[in-house]
């Protein structure tokens, strides 16, 4: 490739770059939007209006109850043999005999009066609704790191190119000087070429960095749900002030949603309890029934007939052999169980935030010293670069100072998004909103 066509490829590049630097001063993504627009648009959140609905049609089942229930019965038979007394009326007939063939058809309405049960089903049908959607809630949670990852992917690698756009902007004017100089004898071919060879490399390096920013953008809009231009910038959170907050308020912090489902799960529970305990107190319904038969009430008389009867009826389970007892037994484990699995959260929520607060620390120390480090490598390169115009050291040379320069460039940006991942990946761990 000749250095002319090199050069037109690398301008073409570097307004490529350029365009995606330039967008930081639009509209920039902001991380704690990004995460808000990922839950919203999950599938899964449609599952809490779903599970309200499901919710409002047993409390209006369990409401029914409370209305008289219709049932409708019908029978009809034919016995081989019937009672009848021992006893024989002059002319050998018996006093009465019932009817072989039998029908009945009639109508029961029955209505509970009193049913201790009601009140807790219904309590604990709303239990069973908040328990599934705190567990939805917790589902949706897990979006928030998916989302952290694929934000601070596209950030470090805008920042890399950021660097990479300036690097390959100097050893564009690197190679028009040495090549004025190869053509006027000042320079050997050698030193153009090895110019030349480093911009390509840097031109395929950018390349290689804004097709994977592309694609951790293209897996950033898969999870917010519509299209991210990639063109657009990553805002990095300043999230110092929010950290130090979380820090100082460690051991008391309970803002992530699976603590929400544990009180659910517990809460349910008693509900459950209370359920088994009124289910064990006395119900009382009122009843009635009319109908037609043969025979109908007289089951002495073989002539079909109207009929009605209306009464009150009791049901209590006086004694089942302790089976409420141990069911409630049951029911306080299962809160005992609860309880264990939530300290066993907050304890793991205690070691995941460690490494990351100790990478905090690190990196705050950290970033002066890249600063210090990227201002003396731009005091020597700024040296090399007059060195190799004045052709005291070799374009080799200057091209060593120049990748020491990219280096330290690249190491500043990353700690720089590593700190604010840190400080994210805290907040989201404890369970806190990025804004």
């Amino acid at each position: 490739m000749s250095t002319r066509a090199t050069c037109l490829l690398t301008a073409a590049l570097v307004v490529a770059i350029r365009s995606l630097v330039a967008a930081q001063g639009g509209e920039a993504l902001r991380l704690g939007v990004l995460q808000h627009e990922a839950r919203d648009t999950d599938a899964r959140t449609r599952e809490l209006d779903l599970l309200a609905s499901q919710t409002d049609l047993r409390l209006r089942n369990l409401d029914a109850e409370r209305l008289p229930s219709l049932t409708a019965l019908g029978q009809t038979q034919y016995q081989s043999d019937v009672p009848s007394l021992p006893l024989i009326l002059p002319g050998g007939q018996p006093p009465f005999a019932p009817p072989k063939f039998t029908y009945d058809a009639s109508l029961r309405a029955d209505e509970r009066l009193y049913d201790p049960s009601l009140a807790a089903r219904r309590d604990l049908a709303r239990a069973d609704l908040a328990e599934s959607q705190a567990r939805v809630r917790s589902s949706l949670f897990a979006l928030r790191q998916e989302v952290n990852d694929a934000f601070f992917s596209a950030a470090i690698l805008q920042e890399q190119i950021g660097a990479l756009t300036a690097s390959i902007d100097d050893l564009d004017a690197r190679l028009r000087e040495t090549t004025a100089r190869v053509r006027e004898g000042a320079a050997l071919a050698g030193e153009a070429a090895a110019v030349e060879a480093a911009l390509l490399r840097q031109r395929q390096q950018a390349d290689e960095l804004v097709a994977t920013r592309r694609a951790a953008l293209a897996r950033l809009a898969t999870l917010v749900g519509h299209p991210i231009a990639n063109d657009a910038a990553a805002a990095l959170p300043d999230l110092t002030a929010a950290v130090a907050e979380a820090r100082r308020a460690l051991d008391s912090l309970r803002a992530r949603p699976e603590y929400e489902q544990f009180d659910r799960a517990r809460d349910r529970a008693s509900r459950q309890q209370a359920v088994e305990i009124a289910a064990d107190r006395p119900q009382l319904s009122a009843f009635g029934r009319g109908g037609y038969g043969r025979p109908g009430l007289n089951f002495a008389s073989d002539r079909p007939e109207g009929y009605a009867l209306a009464g009150v009826q009791l049901q209590w389970k006086a004694w089942n052999w302790g089976t409420s007892d141990r069911a409630r037994a049951i029911l306080a484990l299962q809160q005992t169980i609860v309880s264990a699995e939530e300290a066993a959260f907050t304890s793991s929520l205690r070691r995941a935030v460690q490494t990351d607060l100790a990478a905090i620390d690190h990196l705050e120390a950290s970033l002066p010293t890249d600063d210090r480090i990227v201002s003396l490598r731009e005091s020597i390169d700024r040296s090399a670069r007059v060195r190799l115009g004045e052709g005291v050291i070799t374009a080799s040379e200057y091209l060593d100072r120049r990748t020491e320069w990219l280096t330290a460039q690249f190491d500043r940006a990353r700690h720089r998004v590593e700190l604010a991942q840190a400080r994210a990946r805290v907040l989201t761990t404890l369970g806190l909103e990025v804004q």
